[in-house]
């Protein structure tokens, strides 16, 4: 019996793009360059802020995020970032009597930007908000609290292996690996990905008839 769907965020139910175009645009460098850049450290299993370490080594990357909010470019997330089958999925698996709750690596202005575009879901909280980012065991425990169910009530949803499928799946959640964006088209068909799912799907739309 499935009580609670968890969702990461980025890559999941928002868009990359304009994350990591704004930051292009305010280093100054070609999109395509920052873009290919933690494509290669994503996958060579590093943090994706390095991309940024490359373009500019020793950046203070608080500082700077800092400095784009001070001067009116700093973090943005509208209607627009949303994939299309995130309002319809999350609605049909609430009407379910499931409970949603959205959890991802993001700053805690996200958090509050995403709460504002009122999704379907019972909770949006981020790292920032948690004080740990995934892949943290700490940050799972805190997806079980808010989840309000058992681990094997839980099924955990996202699209990079190392931060979603792997961690959930260590701390008993039953996973969804979903094949979507670069991570999630990258790893479809490792088979460690393939063992630890237990779903792996195209679109959110499909969760609502998988789970049980």
């Amino acid at each position: 019996m499935t009580e609670t769907i968890v969702f990461d965020i980025g890559g999941t139910l928002v868009r990359d793009d304009r994350y990591w175009a704004s930051w292009a645009d305010w280093l100054d460098v070609p999109r395509h360059t920052l873009a290919a850049l933690v494509g290669a450290v994503t996958a060579q299993g590093r943090d994706s802020a390095d991309a940024l370490r490359l373009l500019r080594p020793g950046i203070d990357i608080g500082a700077e995020y800092r400095a784009r909010e001070a001067a009116g470019r700093g973090e943005q997330l509208t209607e627009d970032d949303l994939y299309d089958d995130v309002r319809p999925a999350l609605t049909a698996i609430r009407a379910r009597g499931i409970r949603v709750v959205v959890a991802g690596n993001q700053t805690a202005k996200a958090g509050r930007l995403l709460r504002s575009l009122d999704i379907p879901a019972d909770l949006v909280a981020t790292s920032d908000e948690w004080g740990v980012a995934k892949p943290a065991p700490e940050f799972f425990a805190h997806v079980l609290t808010v989840a309000r169910a058992a681990p094997h009530e839980t099924v955990h949803v996202g699209d990079h292996p190392v931060n979603d499928v792997f961690p959930a799946k260590r701390a008993g959640l039953r996973t969804a690996h979903l094949r979507r964006g670069a991570w999630g088209h990258l790893w479809a068909d490792d088979p460690e990905v393939i063992a630890a799912a237990d779903w792996r799907i195209d679109s959110l739309t499909d969760l609502a008839e998988l789970v049980d």
